[in-house]
Parts: structure tokens; sequence; C-alpha cells
């Protein structure tokens, strides 16, 4: 009868030596998963480096228009200081 039990205590092991295995595989391809969808969100995301550069891109562009504007601005309101007939450096 021991016999039997040794074998039935050695398949046990086995039995639970290969869920740790399943376990370990699972957790394994899990964090695999996990890391894929954050790469993707970092790339593709609404944080992802194309949008940081599309946002550089639009900053640069408005500080142009912006610069532009002034000078346009400035021109105008010396020929309106002009009509009204006073002094544009005052």
């Amino acid at each position: 009868m021991s016999e039997v039990l040794d074998e039935f205590e050695e398949e046990a092991e086995e039995s639970g030596s290969s869920a740790l295995f399943y376990l370990k595989v699972l957790s394994l391809a899990v964090i695999v998963v996990g890391f894929g969808l954050y790469i993707g969100d970092v790339l593709f995301g609404k944080s992802s480096l194309d949008v940081l550069l599309n946002l550089q891109a639009d900053k640069d562009t408005l500080t142009v228009k912006i610069k532009n504007l002034k000078e346009e601005n400035a021109v105008l309101q010396k020929e309106y200081f002009e009509l009204r007939q006073l002094d544009p450096d005052r």
C-alpha cells in the first residue's frame, strides 16, 4: 500500500510543478501583452511622439504668425495716427 501512496505523492508533486510552470508561462504572457499595449500607446496614443512633433510644428507656425500680425498691427497703427494727424512717435 505504501508503494501506491508514494506513487500518488509523486504524481501530485509533478502536477503541482506542472501547474506552477503553466502559471509562470501565463504570467509571462500577460506581462508581454501588457508591455506591448504600453508600447503601442506610447507610439500611437494621445501622448505619442507624432503628436508631440505636430504640436511643436503648430507652435512654430503660430509664433511666426504672431510676429507677422504684430508687424502688421504696427504699420496699421502708424497709418491710423497719420490719418488722424497725430504724431506716431508719441
